[in-house]
């Protein structure tokens, strides 16, 4: 990204979008004070983020991922992503700024295609060196974040039975035990069985906790 008439590094174009108005203005602000970077828009939605980057072209897209109403930030990461913007070389990279590091949401967002997840709690100077690494094409983490992805790899996957790989992936469709002994062909007891033992081998108390420890963990197809 240089200029080639100044001979110069040409600045990140970058389009942030937050819902909070107050804290968009307050990284428009930061980020206008910030060498080698230029806001090109700003969105409050994910819509308006799709839209602002098909027409702007930024280099990255400083993306939060609660947004209210509409997609949220993975699903406009996933589409930012997933094709380029109209008219344009190539889709923006994603940057998410975030208050949230669960380790479903860091793995919804990489798996959508972020190139960097970083927490609002950064320094400045980090925000912006994350930025122009997102330029180009390399990964920006927080410190805390890549603590979590790193032992999330070091992390032995559970081993589950094929029946119980088979219960959870009915569970995550939303169907309730008489449903998924109906669907497999087996008596209502013997799922409430096996999802006794999968809520042990996964760590968790709920329906809702083992869907998401396996679509961290990859357990699911």
């Amino acid at each position: 990204m240089t200029d080639p008439a100044a001979g110069t590094p040409a600045p990140v174009r970058i389009l942030v979008c937050d819902d909070h108005v107050v804290v968009r203005a307050g990284l428009l602000a930061l980020l206008d004070s910030a060498p080698g970077i230029e806001v090109a828009g700003e969105a409050g939605t994910g819509e308006e983020a799709l839209a602002l980057a098909a027409r702007l072209k930024p280099d990255v897209v400083l993306m939060d991922l609660q947004l209210g109403e509409g997609i949220d930030g993975v699903e406009t990461t996933r589409r930012l992503t997933s094709a380029p913007a109209a008219g344009s070389g190539g889709s923006p990279h994603v940057l998410v700024l975030t208050t949230y590091d669960t380790d479903a949401d860091i793995t919804r967002a990489i798996e959508a295609g972020a190139t960097g997840y970083l927490l609002k709690a950064e320094r400045p100077e980090e925000l912006f060196a994350a930025i122009h690494a997102a330029a180009q094409g390399h990964t920006a983490l927080s410190g805390p974040v890549a603590s979590r992805v790193m032992a999330n790899m070091r992390r032995p996957r559970p081993s589950l039975t094929d029946r119980e790989r088979d219960i959870l992936a009915q569970l995550a469709t939303g169907l309730g035990n008489r449903e998924i002994a109906r669907a497999l062909f087996i008596s209502e007891a013997t799922v409430k069985t096996h999802l006794r033992r999968i809520y042990d081998k996964l760590g968790v108390e709920t329906r809702a906790g083992a869907v998401a420890v396996a679509k961290e963990q990859r357990l699911l197809p």
